[in-house]
């Protein structure tokens, strides 16, 4: 069967090959966190063959130390949002976690502000040796500690491959052009847009592009 990671796999290429068709001087580079972060491919590119290879080349590996220090992810991505200021982009780092009983933690000064951060966040569920709502909680904290712009966390904890790529779609958007998360309920579920329409009630989608 697709397994978690195949599943994370396809979202990525996903996320990538739209952003690109979206605009094709968007790039990209991927790094990998286990204890602390490091780059998996340290060139920001718009290859998608190179892309491929990187996201590939991604294996799940099990963690011995309940240790999970986003410091060096923060560090890295702050280093990268200085040149790609002077570039006149802007950087977004989309942090995937997927572990149900280690809180992310981190030491970052609260007013330095260099990058957007997204999280996706796929777990287990709740039991003895887990709790998700607390590594949530954390991850919320994270984002709101670093993001400079507006940055949207989605979790998921039944690991289906379809609401994956509704989430991944969602980050499309260009963290400059988004509404704030509370006020970001698209893609509606069927039903519940039925039962509104039904009712009289106006649909106010919000749509951000990306350019």
């Amino acid at each position: 069967g697709v397994t978690r990671l195949d599943s994370i796999k396809q979202a990525i290429l996903l996320f990538v090959n739209s952003k690109l068709s979206i605009n094709p001087d968007h790039r990209f580079a991927f790094a990998t966190l286990s204890k602390t972060a490091s780059w998996l491919r340290k060139e920001f590119s718009s290859d998608v063959e190179s892309t491929i290879a990187s996201v590939r080349a991604l294996s799940a590996t099990t963690v011995s130390t309940g240790q999970a220090d986003l410091t060096n992810l923060f560090r890295l991505a702050a280093h990268e949002a200085k040149k790609s200021r002077a570039q006149n982009r802007i950087l977004r780092v989309i942090l995937i976690y997927c572990r149900s009983s280690i809180r992310p933690h981190h030491q970052w000064p609260v007013n330095q502000k260099l990058f957007t951060l997204d999280v996706m966040y796929l777990h287990d569920k709740p039991g003895p040796d887990n709790c998700p709502q607390a590594v949530y909680d954390a991850l919320v904290d994270a984002l709101e500690h670093v993001s400079e712009y507006e940055g949207y966390i989605h979790e998921s904890g039944h690991g289906l491959p379809r609401t994956l790529f509704r989430f991944m779609s969602m980050l499309l958007s260009h963290p400059q052009q988004r509404c704030p998360q509370d006020d970001c309920d698209i893609p509606k579920p069927l039903m519940k847009k039925s039962a509104e329409s039904a009712n009289g009630e106006d649909n106010n989608v919000h749509v951000s592009t990306s350019r």
